[in-house]
């Protein structure tokens, strides 16, 4: 890892709330780590912990923003599949490491290898920040998008009590980059630690549905129907204190607020940055939304849509 500190704006102090993470910049309201080696490390650590395959730290310069980690090898689950590799033990194998995560309550403040990293809530605040991406800049790269002070008003009345909710429900350790770009096949090692994980640097304390979201609502390559009710059912299996339903529901109300929120994360990546291949990847967005808005689907959000953003532009 080669990350100097002073390449993005602060991460969120523990104890900051409003005005001041507000100033402190994107990062700290978005609860985002500004790629501190520190987090990666003292995350991986707690990982390691669980007997999950993150890397090895074989050294570290915090204040440099370096560190020498174990390699995975290069079999990413995206490329592997891409390849024709079967996906079924894959993503089963990815289902018992949010069994795993999710067994236990994680620390507040996680220790490893020198590193101190507090595991903050993926709160109101940071759900709405991620979630107003898709406000912002969706009208910027589609001018013919005019969302009014009532839209507006609106979207924040049909997203407060799922954003309250996912508060609510924060108890588990959350990956939140769990996808097929960040995930390694280690076919040598046992049970769920023949996932290798990456870039969970940015992890929070969220709720279970969230990196179910991650893993299923893949922006970057198709994950089926058939295969969502799958890994969710061994989910739900192997968990069974949990309530299938109200999983489902959180699982639809969460997958719809963070597919809009990476609609708005890649219509900001097009415009703001200049990178035109993420446009290719929102129309899986859209029908991700789609299937969330299916049953049992966040209330009157399906209605907004459809009054506000017209099918032209979810192709």
């Amino acid at each position: 890892m080669d990350q100097p500190p002073s390449v993005e704006t602060h991460p969120c102090p523990p104890d900051a709330e409003g005005a001041t993470r507000e100033g402190l910049g994107y990062n700290a309201m978005a609860r985002l780590a500004a790629g501190r080696v520190d987090a990666f490390v003292a995350c991986a650590g707690h990982l390691r912990g669980l007997g999950l395959s993150a890397p090895r730290v074989v050294a570290s310069d915090f204040g440099a923003g370096l560190a020498v980690l174990e390699d995975l090898g290069d079999d990413l689950y995206a490329r592997l599949i891409e390849g024709g590799a079967d996906e079924t033990p894959l993503y089963d194998a990815a289902a018992d490491v949010l069994v795993r995560l999710h067994a236990q309550a994680p620390p507040k403040i996680l220790q490893a290898d020198g590193a101190t990293w507090p595991l903050l809530t993926y709160d109101v605040v940071a759900l709405k920040t991620g979630g107003d991406l898709f406000l912002e800049w969706l009208p910027r790269l589609y001018p013919a998008l005019d969302f009014s002070e009532t839209a507006r008003e609106e979207w924040e009345g049909l997203w407060a009590p799922i954003r309250a909710a996912g508060e609510a429900g924060a108890t588990v350790f959350c990956h939140r980059d769990f996808h097929a770009e960040n995930l390694i096949w280690l076919p040598d090692r046992a049970g769920a630690a023949r996932v290798g994980l990456l870039d969970f640097q940015d992890a929070v304390r969220a709720h279970p549905a969230w990196d179910l979201s991650m893993l299923l609502h893949d922006a970057r390559r198709d994950v089926s129907p058939e295969r969502e009710q799958a890994v969710l059912a061994r989910y739900v299996e192997y968990r069974p204190g949990v309530d299938r339903h109200d999983m489902l529901a959180a699982f639809h109300a969460l997958g719809a607020l963070n597919n809009a929120r990476i609609l708005g994360l890649f219509a900001r990546l097009v415009v703001r940055d200049g990178k035109p291949r993420y446009k290719a990847f929102m129309p899986r967005l859209w029908r991700y939304l789609d299937r969330c808005l299916a049953d049992p689907a966040p209330p009157g959000l399906g209605s907004w849509l459809a009054r506000h953003v017209p099918p032209e532009l979810r192709a």
